[in-house]
Order: structure tokens, then C-alpha cells, then sequence
């Protein structure tokens, strides 16, 4: 009977949403605000925290890190919350890592409705699918794979765990840290987040595995699957550019932080060639989005940083749990200007030619995300006390929702010193960078009108 009644509820406020006259864009968005309120609201109770009450503010920048897949903090996840404070953030995490159109794609199966066309765009929007063929399909097999993939990587952390801590305990470890990985959130369970596992290869190679994987897009593991399938019989030129650019940063990250970073002797220079590369290699994969880190980001130098920052913008592909201008806009935009300069009129890559207009709007996005970071970062150099560099890190780990910090001398992130103000600042950079080109979509024009005219060609000297 309550069952029966839960779901006459459930299917009274979907069908008030489907009712009511809001663009795809706009639920989409008001979905992840109630998320984020609702989630604020629990760790708001007494028995959500260690400590005193929580501020509204300290906690709805927690949940805005969460389900936005962050990991900045104003509050130290172990130990200033409890089971019920963490089990939320987990939750978030989860949910934000999905994103409202699977969540609500399943709310729909579990409930035996159809799912309508109205939701198959919301689904197509969210997951920058290419079509919305088969999307019912596509959204069962993102659950299967990431439930496969993060319980294989929970199983593996909580063995390695498990000899520094009792069973249950490495296996709620397990979980956390293979959920927060998968869904490149950065939240840990340690104080120090993975630095006292720096040397770990097994504890290494999973987090960035996991990383890699949830970052690399769902729309991959689609094409491989209808290629293994045999529904195709070569990759999309999308699989390739997303796996080709994944693959570039990472190596060219790895050599750029190990470069810039072997003569400090607070990071890199104490030790030994293998973990200097093994450091390395784990940040350039953490800085694309995920924010785990295994060195104190406080004591690293200036050029290092901000070229921390160039990978944090960029960021993961498409249809992944990643933020950040993605994979494939960066490539496209450096296929471009290589063409540009070859005096080349198309931009072509892997023997296709790509459309002008993905070109113009992968050079949109690109300036849309430095503007961001730009005025955001100078927002904050007046209203905070501190150094430029570390604002615009800050700012750039929350625009690509990464959750890389420099600290606040501790072991929280940088934000935590920051005025309310300040947090705020924080809060919309990392809700904008998770829907970002959703939210700018709500203030477009809704409907493109064809000309039947063309206005004589200008001729502008530039260079």
C-alpha cells in the first residue's frame, strides 16, 4: 500500500514536469538545483556532522561540489562528518555523476512509463548523444558499465585497504573512493586526500584507471560496443579524437609536470626516477578533472600551476562524468588553426572533413570557458586576500570541476578562506562549469530564423 502510494506521487510531480511549459535546458538545470538544495538541507541536520551545526553556506558549497562532481571542500569529509554526512556526499556524488537525465530515465523504468519524446531530447541534450536513436539502450548500458566498473575498482581498493584497516572499514573505503574516482569527483576519506599512498602502485594505477574511464565518455563505450557487436565496423571519428586527445594530454601532462617539477625539492626532486614519473603521471591524469592528489599542490611552482590550469580547463569528452571545455573541442580548435596555417579551407582530421559550424562552436566554448575563469578569477582578487595565481587555480579547478586546490594550509581547499562572498563566487563557478552551456542556452534565442537575405561581404584585415 505505502509502495503503491510512493509511486502515485512519483508519477504525479513527473507528469507536472512534463506538463509544464520548460524548455529541456531549464529542467535539466532545475533538477540539479533541487538535488543540491535538498542535499545542503541533509547535511544540515544534527547527526550529519561531528560538530556544531553546519552553515547553510559551508553546506551548499559541500553539495555543489558534489553533485557537480567537484571535490573542493570548506569541511574535512573524514572527520568533520558523519557516516549519515558522508553517505549524502555519496550520494551526490552518484547522482551528479549520472546526471539528471539517466536518473530521471530510470525513475521513468521503474515505473513502467514510456519514455516520450520530450524525454528522449532531455536525454540526447544531457549526454551529448549524437542522435536519439536508441538512447533507452545507450542509458541501461551507462548504469551496467558503471556499476561493473566502479564495484571492480571498490573490490580492488578495499583488498589494498584491507592491510591498513579492518574489512568493513576498507570496504566502505572501497566504495567511496572507487565511486568518487569513477565519477572524477576528488572527495576522499583520508585527511590528506592519497598522499600517504603516493608510492602505491596498486592504489595508483586503480584511482587514475577509474579516472580515465569515467572521464573518457560514455559515447565511447557505445561505439566500442556497437563495433564489438558488429552494428558497426569502424570507430566514430569522435571515439578516435576523444581517445587520441585523452591519450596526448596524458602523456604530454605527465613530461610538463615532471619538467617543471624535478628540481623542487618540496615535490619531485627527493625522489626516486620511478615515482617521480608515477607522481607525475597521476596528477596529469587528476588534473584533466578528478582532484585527487598525492603532493602538496601548496608547495608546487608557479609555471607548474598554471599549467595544471591549461589541463583543468580542458578537461574530459563528452558524455562523461568529466567537466572542462572537453577533449574534443581542444582538438578541434587545434585542428583548426593547424589547417589555418596550412592555408587549409576545411578543418579535417582521420580523413573527414568536421562541419564549420562544430568548429565555431568549439572556438565559443573555448573563449566562454577563459572568460569564466578570467572574470571570475579577477572578482575574487578583489574581494579575497589572496595570491592571483592560486585564485585562478581555484577558479579553473571549479570551472572544470576538478577539486585540485593549493590548501588552505591544511587540509581543506584554498575556498575554505574565503569569505561567504567568496564561496559563493565558488559555487556558481563550479554549478556553471558542470551546465554551463545549458545554462548560457537558456539566454539564447530558442529558434534560429533562416534569412532570405545576406548582407553584402566585408573584407577585415587581421594579424
Amino acid at each position: 500500500m505505502e509502495h503503491t502510494i510512493q509511486q502515485g506521487v512519483a508519477e504525479r510531480v513527473w507528469d507536472w514536469v512534463r506538463g509544464a511549459r520548460y524548455s529541456t535546458s531549464q529542467v535539466i538545470i532545475g533538477a540539479f538545483l533541487l538535488f543540491i538544495f535538498a542535499g545542503a538541507l541533509l547535511l544540515m541536520l544534527p547527526f550529519a556532522t561531528t560538530g556544531p551545526g553546519l552553515r547553510f553556506i559551508d553546506a551548499l558549497f559541500t553539495m555543489t561540489s558534489a553533485v557537480c562532481v567537484t571535490g573542493l571542500i570548506v569541511l574535512d569529509t573524514p572527520n568533520e562528518f558523519t557516516l549519515f554526512g558522508q553517505l549524502v556526499i555519496l550520494f551526490g556524488i552518484q547522482l551528479g555523476g549520472l546526471g539528471y537525465a539517466v536518473s530521471a530515465t530510470l525513475l521513468l523504468l521503474a515505473l513502467g512509463r514510456r519514455i516520450g519524446l520530450r524525454d528522449r531530447m532531455a536525454m540526447m541534450e544531457a549526454l551529448s548523444a549524437l542522435s536519439m536513436e536508441g538512447l533507452v539502450r545507450f542509458v541501461k548500458a551507462i548504469v551496467a558499465v558503471m556499476l561493473a566498473v566502479e564495484s571492480v575498482g571498490a573490490l580492488i581498493l578495499a583488498v589494498r585497504f584491507s592491510a591498513d584497516m579492518d574489512p568493513a572499514r576498507a570496504l566502505y573505503f572501497g566504495i567511496f573512493h572507487a565511486v568518487s574516482a569513477f565519477n572524477n569527483a576528488g572527495f576522499s576519506l583520508f585527511a590528506d586526500n592519497l598522499i600517504g599512498y603516493r608510492t602505491d602502485l596498486t592504489v595508483n594505477l586503480t584511482v587514475s584507471a577509474l579516472i580515465v574511464l569515467g572521464g573518457i565518455g560514455f559515447l565511447v563505450y557505445r561505439d566500442v560496443l556497437d563495433n564489438v557487436h558488429g552494428h558497426r565496423f569502424r570507430l566514430s571519428t569522435h571515439t578516435k579524437l576523444a581517445v587520441l586527445v585523452s591519450v596526448v594530454l596524458i602523456v604530454g601532462g605527465t613530461v610538463g609536470i615532471w619538467a617543471f617539477e624535478v628540481q623542487n625539492e618540496n615535490t619531485l626532486a627527493a625522489m626516486p626516477a620511478g615515482e617521480q614519473f608515477l607522481t607525475a603521471y597521476f596528477h596529469s591524469v587528476s588534473a584533466r578533472t578528478a582532484g585527487f592528489n598525492t603532493i602538496d599542490l601548496g608547495m608546487v611552482g608557479a609555471s607548474t600551476l598554471y599549467f595544471l590550469i591549461l589541463l583543468m580547463i580542458v578537461g574530459g569528452s563528452p558524455g562523461s562524468t568529466a567537466g572542462g571545455i572537453k577533449t574534443t573541442t581542444f582538438g578541434i580548435v587545434c585542428a583548426s588553426i593547424w589547417g589555418t596555417l596550412k592555408g587549409h579551407a576545411d578543418v579535417m582530421m582521420f580523413h573527414r572533413r568536421i562541419p564549420q559550424e562544430l568548429v565555431t562552436k568549439a572556438y565559443v566554448l573555448s573563449a566562454l570557458a577563459l572568460g569564466l575563469v578570467t572574470g571570475f578569477t579577477m572578482l575574487l582578487s578583489y574581494s579575497e586576500n589572496q595570491p592571483f595565481l592560486k585564485l585562478m587555480f581555484e577558479v579553473a579547478s571549479a570551472a572544470g570541476t576538478v577539486g585540485l586546490s593549493t590548501g588552505n594550509g591544511g587540509v581543506l581547499s584554498l575556498s575554505a578562506l574565503f569569505s561567504d562572498f567568496g564561496k559563493c563566487v565558488i559555487i556558481a563557478t563550479m554549478f556553471l562549469g558542470r551546465l554551463g552551456p545549458l545554462a548560457i542556452g537558456l539566454f539564447a534565442v530558442k529558434t534560429h530564423e533562416d534569412l532570405r537575405y545576406r548582407y553584402a561581404q566585408a573584407r577585415v584585415v587581421l594579424g
